[in-house]
């Protein structure tokens, strides 16, 4: 989908991150079908800070979000959403765990006036791929099978946000021989699709660079750091929007 072109600022529609301090220093949040990096070393809170912005997006607006998972398991996830004290009851809450019968699975979905919460776990695509024969590289599987998925649902309700967590995790069972050249063709898939991602990027302790390849920065539409920092005798989280 072309991006459209507006004529002033105020028609760009915006989606908040839902953190005080931060939306009203981004003119309200992120922009509508942009692609966002979110970057930190392990315990800045990666993952939350995405949860937290498509989680109110669908209690407040019925928004439909799909959270990809690589590493982490569905009730392992659910446990520590709600033991942060978010209310899944306020949304319709799906779990994707056969993918032969996802349309079947979507179509409880549809009739809802509730905002929408889908989970999709590394269980499910990796059966995804061991079903499957690979012609190519393995990197050819793993990425076909998101984009199906996230093809499938956008086609079927409609598909707003997505979480994908992580990129680190991604390349661990990909192999991409060209990253900049494969990178580009994902970055763009999603633009196509106009879609609201948050991309998970597991930076080095060092803090030395934003993501694995150092391409992804300049992909992107939108980078936010988020840090700990020692402050006297504590530790603090810092959040920054570097582009």
């Amino acid at each position: 989908m072309m991006e459209k072109i507006i004529s002033k600022k105020e028609e760009l529609k915006r989606v908040p991150m839902y953190i005080q301090g931060l939306d009203e220093n981004i003119q309200g949040g992120i922009p509508e079908g942009y692609i966002t990096l979110i970057c930190g070393t392990a315990g800045t809170m990666k993952s939350s800070v995405c949860f937290n912005s498509v989680y109110y997006e669908a209690v407040l607006k019925n928004k439909v979000a799909l959270y990809l998972s690589l590493e982490q398991s569905y009730p392992s996830l659910l446990n520590h959403l709600i033991n942060m004290g978010y209310d899944l009851s306020k949304v319709n809450v799906l779990l994707i765990n056969d993918l032969s019968n996802i349309s079947n699975l979507l179509s409880q979905l549809k009739q809802s006036k509730k905002g929408s919460l889908i989970f999709a776990d590394l269980g499910c695509i990796r059966k995804e791929i061991k079903d499957v024969k690979l012609s190519s590289t393995a990197n050819t599987g793993w990425i076909n099978v998101i984009k199906n998925l996230v093809k499938k649902i956008k086609t079927d309700i409609g598909l707003d946000l997505m979480v994908l967590d992580s990129l680190s995790a991604l390349y661990v069972l990909s192999k991409f021989e060209n990253p900049r050249i494969e990178l580009f063709y994902i970055f763009e898939f999603l633009r196509d699709l106009d879609i609201t991602s948050f991309l998970i990027s597991e930076m080095p302790l060092d803090a030395s660079k934003y993501s694995e390849f150092g391409v992804e920065d300049y992909l992107c539409d939108g980078l936010i750091y988020l840090r700990l920092s020692q402050f006297r005798r504590a530790v603090v989280r810092e959040i920054s929007v570097v582009n």
